[in-house]
């Protein structure tokens, strides 16, 4: 789920916005030879606007982790390298995830119609869940509407008096449709693609109308305690953030420019399916390379997982919950970006799993992370 593309209109790679803030704090363990351009670009981000930046890589060399910036702008106390932080759209490679393992088991195939397990309930203004098979969801290429786009629930739950009247209101899944449902499809399915946060609303009431079960504790059965992921949680209603974890902030309106402000606490509901985790560097690290090595899926559907299709961006393609990003320097590094209210999330690896890279500004409409990327993986 994305603020970045609600109600403000700044993307990663914005203009900066001058912020007061301390000097940038050392990384932990000190700068180590092969990370100092990334360490370089953290800074950047924080001199560009970001409240703080805290990282993770793991490659032949080690695990490196480094923080910049502070974890609140009141006290000025540093960010940690330990900070749990919200991770907005990577939940969707999770959900995925359970999906693709779902089919593994002949409980469903993904070229089902969503009709078929969710009757009726894709509907209104030339929706129509016939037509959309759950693959399409999955990759975006379903055509249905994004929730995030709809301008009551943008004025509702993304502007500053909106989201301060609203942000503890609990939403169920059918609030989410209902939101999306007022309007027109994007395309016909299939036709095009178009990142859309309804499709994994969706895709999370399939699994538990499949299992039975909410979709969050089979999140938890399936993934975070096989790979011992002991700081990610798919919370239900809890608006509060674990410790260890940092504020996080945002701007609540169109433009970058204005108030500051703390958008830590909120309900998880407002997401679902679409961005509502919580997790830290190290277990989205340890998650991904699981992923792409192949230790979660069977090999059928490990090819499902990265059959990707076109994107806007011609060096950006998706697959199954899952983006291949081809760098400048020719690499190509699989993962999820995720934006949410007063965070924004980059978790990556090399198909080979050898490389990976997690770390999240806790700001959400600054800050240069594709420089992050870049300085990571092209260092050579």
């Amino acid at each position: 789920m994305s603020v970045r593309t609600g109600l403000v209109a700044a993307t990663a790679l914005a203009a900066a916005v001058a912020m007061a803030v301390p000097a940038a704090a050392a990384p932990a363990g000190g700068v180590r030879a092969g990370h100092s351009a990334t360490q370089e670009a953290m800074d950047a981000a924080v001199k560009d606007g970001v409240p703080g930046v805290t990282a993770r890589a793991k490659d032949a060399r080690g695990v490196w982790k480094a923080t910049s910036g502070v974890g609140d702008l009141r006290t000025g106390k540093p960010r940690s390298a330990e900070d749990r932080y919200r991770v907005g759209s990577v939940t969707k490679t999770f959900v995925a995830t359970v999906l693709l393992q779902l089919e593994a088991e002949g409980e469903l195939s993904l070229d089902d119609k969503v009709e078929k397990w969710l009757p009726g309930v894709v509907r209104g203004n030339g929706h129509d869940g016939r037509k959309v098979t759950l693959r399409q969801l999955l990759n975006h290429t379903s055509g249905i509407f994004n929730v995030t786009q709809d301008k009551t629930f943008i004025e509702r739950y993304f502007a500053k008096d909106g989201f301060f009247e609203h942000r503890y209101d609990t939403l169920t899944p059918e609030d989410l449709l209902a939101y999306a449902m007022k309007n027109e499809p994007d395309f016909d399915p299939g036709m095009s693609w178009n990142y859309s946060n309804t499709n994994y609303v969706l895709s999370a009431m399939v699994i538990e109308k499949v299992t039975g079960h909410w979709y969050g504790d089979e999140i938890r059965a399936r993934i975070i305690e096989p790979l011992g992921l002991r700081a990610t949680i798919v919370p239900r209603t809890d608006p509060t953030m674990p410790h260890p974890s940092s504020r996080a902030y945002g701007k609540l309106a169109r433009e970058t420019t204005g108030p500051t402000y703390d958008v830590t606490e909120w309900n998880p509901t407002l997401a679902y399916g679409g961005g509502n985790m919580i997790s830290d560097s190290a277990d989205l690290s340890r998650f991904y390379t699981a992923l792409l090595r192949g230790r979660l899926l069977p090999q059928k559907q490990q090819q499902e997982l990265t059959a990707t299709v076109d994107t806007s961006d011609p060096k950006r393609r998706y697959g199954l919950g899952l983006t291949d990003v081809e760098l400048s320097c020719g690499i190509h590094v699989w993962g999820h970006v995720g934006d949410i209210y007063g965070a924004h999330t980059v978790a990556l690896t090399t198909a080979d799993g050898r490389h990976s890279l997690a770390f999240n500004f806790n700001g959400d409409w600054s800050g240069d992370s594709k420089a992050v990327i870049e300085a990571e993986f092209c260092r050579e």
